[in-house]
């Protein structure tokens, strides 16, 4: 049992599956496309939620979200289950594939065998779409891989049913309807909307542009608040979220610059391709943050890598991206009159 499913890598899981579920369905969409339309940018600085009891910082939108967005703005139908039974679970995974359905799955990445060790750790928000089942083995387009996978029933059940923080509790999804005709321009203005608004208007201290500069008076302060071991490993979960969960801080940026890349040529406005490049300059800046972050948790900083230059380049990106936010939302507004 195998449909006829094409796998394209890429470089985030749930915008890959997206991008992927569509073009199946005869919906040409790039991932950056379809990131940027399900306005996948983010950034929120949460301590109260711990993540190996250390504060979770995150670089994208809500798990799923960026699926429902999407697709809800595209017109496009589709069908999300939860599961308390792992074998009902199992079983209607199973009549999906036989009716020739495609399904994305939702995984806890740790339990999947074909991940190399260096990359298996908790990490309960992976997406993958499953296309098929020869004996005991599902067929599997993880999106992350360049090459398709295979996944005993017992591995990917236990994916499936992952413990620990967001449990993905047998999440499976599929795509019901998809029209005929799609026009991406009024969902490309509405995806720069909903993240302008995000990171600009969203009360609170701990959201968007006003959430990286809290991250930079928090950072500032670890070393003597925390003390050194500490401070280090604060920091560590920090780079971590940022370059190996998903595309991170600097790779959501890379993505988003390409959605603007894009749009411009859409909607024929060349002040976007200008925004794309400040956007992939910020990339670059958080890049840098990581790089010095990295050198510090291995001790190998030099004096110019202190805590503060690391606060220093977040305030720098704070202030960048809030520029940059304001701009699209004076190019969107002009556009739409």
């Amino acid at each position: 049992m195998q449909i006829g499913f094409e796998h394209r890598q890429s470089a985030h899981c749930e915008s890959g599956v997206s991008s992927n579920l569509l073009f199946h369905y005869g919906v040409d969409i790039s991932e950056a496309m379809a990131f940027g339309i399900g306005a996948g940018l983010f950034f929120g600085y949460l301590p109260f939620i711990r993540i190996n009891q250390l504060p979770l910082t995150t670089f994208r939108c809500e798990v799923g979200g960026i699926l429902k967005r999407l697709t809800r703005k595209l017109g496009v139908k589709i069908h999300f289950e939860k599961f308390r039974n792992p074998a009902k679970a199992m079983a209607a995974l199973d009549r999906s594939l036989e009716s020739g359905i495609p399904v994305g799955c939702r995984t806890g990445a740790y339990w999947l065998p074909y991940f190399p060790s260096a990359y298996r750790f908790h990490f309960n928000m992976h997406n993958l779409v499953v296309y098929g089942k020869e004996g005991d083995a599902y067929l599997i387009s993880d999106p992350v891989f360049p090459e398709t996978q295979r996944c005993s029933q017992k591995d990917l059940l236990k994916a499936r049913f992952a413990q620990g923080a967001l449990a993905p509790k047998g999440t499976m999804y599929y795509l019901t309807h998809v029209p005929a005709d799609i026009d991406l321009r009024g969902p490309i203005y509405s995806g720069i909307k909903d993240v302008c608004h995000r990171m600009l208007k969203v009360p609170g201290p701990i959201i968007g542009v006003r959430g990286i500069r809290f991250l930079a008076g928090r950072v500032e302060k670890w070393p003597r608040k925390l003390g050194k071991r500490k401070a280090g490993l604060y920091l560590g979960q920090l780079v971590r979220m940022q370059e190996e969960l998903g595309t991170g801080g600097a790779g959501f940026r890379f993505m988003y610059a390409a959605f603007l890349q894009e749009a411009a040529g859409i909607l024929d406005e060349n002040r976007l391709l200008d925004l794309s490049d400040k956007m992939t300059q910020v990339g670059d800046l958080w890049r840098s943050f990581a790089v010095i972050g990295a050198r510090n948790c291995k001790d190998r900083a030099a004096e110019s890598d202190s805590f503060g230059a690391m606060a220093d380049i977040l305030r720098d990106c704070a202030r960048k991206e809030s520029e940059i936010y304001h701009e699209l939302l004076a190019v969107i507004k002009g556009l739409k009159n």
